[in-house]
């Protein structure tokens, strides 16, 4: 893979985090000077690599995972003091070097935990860490909310020997607070901006994730989805986005919008490590209900799966409406399913989008949400406890909290009555069954063992004031 260079001339030599004081970022919401890319050699020592490759790299003595995560801050301070500033991180983990140092005590001692042991890892700031970080979603009204303990994904990513390096910015509230929301910024952390051009969208709402992933600020990053969160900012940043499917992996100790929909997902530079990543965090939790459907059908080592001649014989649907939409996304498309015949799949047109037309989603949603960050407040270290003390916030503070777009999300939420209520009922009903029907009518009728399709259009120039312009 060859990606684009999007970093000035300069050396990282030097560089040290306490010198630059980066403990938490705290950035501007615009980025009115934000350089041109130049199209230059990048000479960071690790540009692109991967999980096996700084494996070997520790196995072999030639680096430890104290000088891979100090060659991570390096870089993310470089680039947040020199440009182009993203704003894809917006705090990092005082503890990360006392972390790697462990592991390559643990290494020393022959004692290496797997794949992930001294992999430096970033984290969407929308999961809890009982560490010294704060966990937000990018707000404001939550800032000094320390977790008390790990959410479950981060308990495992511990486990597995992951050197905690920071917390990623996002879409505040994971995007549903406004209408016209500009994907990436949050009041906390500013605008993220794509590193490919700064004045376009990195998408949402794991922007952070996404960016710090394609600019080598880490190895693998961690995202959350409830529509399109994860794989969005995958697809405008050039990376590996999973989204998995629910009960996969745990929701506990994640700031939450829907627990229909709502989960956590690898994001990273290559298949391979998305899928080393997602087989880590796996496990039953206890207080996630929908774990327990997992059980007997996961994973610990997805890669296994990974087959280079695995499409041979097979039926891949492609949804037919997707084309002709954008001639560039077009060709790109085209290019991949002339890959997909290679290899000896059969190509067929499916309809799948217009039966999904309905509305019934943003009205099980908003229910959801409401009940949903009531639960989260009500037991987190935050100083709002409810929704309703978020939206009271956000309005004593309109200045800083809502400076372009407003919290109408939000308050159409806070009207919604409890998960009683005939009206969501029946919403989740309808949902459930339209999306399922759709997906599972399309595999039977034509045989398929999957459904495949471009995951959106170019990326739009961000725009705070009117909000997203989506490409399809």
């Amino acid at each position: 893979m060859h990606r684009r260079n999007f970093l000035k001339n300069g050396s990282l030599a030097g560089i040290t985090i306490p010198a630059l004081g980066l403990g938490t970022f705290t950035n501007t919401p615009e980025n009115k000077s934000a350089p041109s890319i130049i199209d230059t050699a990048d000479a960071f020592d690790l540009n692109e690599a991967t999980i096996t490759g700084l494996q070997q790299k520790m196995e072999n003595g030639k680096l430890t995972s104290r000088q891979i995560t100090q060659l991570y801050l390096n870089r993310i301070a470089n680039m947040e003091k020199n440009g182009p500033k993203l704003n894809a991180v917006i705090e990092l983990n005082p503890d990360a070097i006392a972390i790697a140092d462990a592991m390559d005590k643990e290494r020393k001692q022959k004692r290496t935990r797997g794949p992930l042991h001294g992999i430096p890892v970033l984290i969407k700031d929308n999961i809890d860490t009982g560490d010294k970080m704060q966990t937000t979603a990018g707000s404001i009204a939550l800032e000094g909310n320390v977790a008390s303990k790990d959410a479950f994904i981060i308990k495992q990513l511990r486990e597995a020997g992951a050197v905690l390096l920071g917390k990623t910015n996002l879409s505040e509230w994971a995007n549903f607070r406004s209408t016209r929301s500009s994907s990436g910024w949050s009041s906390r952390g500013g605008q993220t901006h794509n590193p490919y051009n700064p004045d376009r969208s990195p998408c949402g709402s794991s922007s952070g994730s996404g960016v710090a992933v394609a600019s080598n600020f880490c190895t693998v990053a961690i995202g959350t989805e409830t529509d399109g969160s994860i794989v969005c900012p995958s697809s405008v940043n050039g990376v590996v986005g999973i989204k998995p499917t629910v009960g996969l992996w745990s929701r506990s100790g994640i700031i939450p919008i829907s627990h229909t929909q709502d989960t956590a997902g690898p994001m990273a530079r290559t298949v391979r490590d998305a899928a080393i990543l997602l087989g880590a965090l796996i496990g039953v939790d206890a207080e996630d209900e929908a774990t327990k459907n997992s059980s007997g059908k996961n994973y610990k080592d997805y890669t296994q799966f990974l087959d280079a001649n695995g499409l041979q014989g097979k039926r891949i649907g492609i949804e037919k409406s997707l084309l002709k939409r954008h001639e560039a996304v077009d060709a790109l498309l085209q290019n991949a399913l002339t890959v997909i015949k290679s290899k000896g799949a059969t190509i067929v047109e499916v309809d799948i989008i217009s039966k999904l037309k309905d509305s019934s989603e943003f009205d099980m949603l908003q229910y959801e949400f409401k009940h949903d960050l009531n639960s989260y407040l009500s037991k987190s270290n935050a100083k709002v406890k409810s929704l309703k003390e978020v939206i009271e916030f956000n309005n004593q503070h309109e200045e800083k909290a809502m400076p372009y777009f407003k919290q109408e999300i939000m308050e159409m939420s806070e009207q919604k009555g409890d998960l009683d209520n005939k009206e969501y009922t029946d919403a989740l009903k309808k949902n459930l069954a339209m999306a399922r029907g759709a997906i599972d009518d399309a595999i039977k009728e034509h045989q398929l063992d999957a459904i495949a399709g471009p995951t959106t259009g170019p990326t739009w120039s961000i725009d705070v004031i009117d909000g997203d312009h989506e490409t399809g």
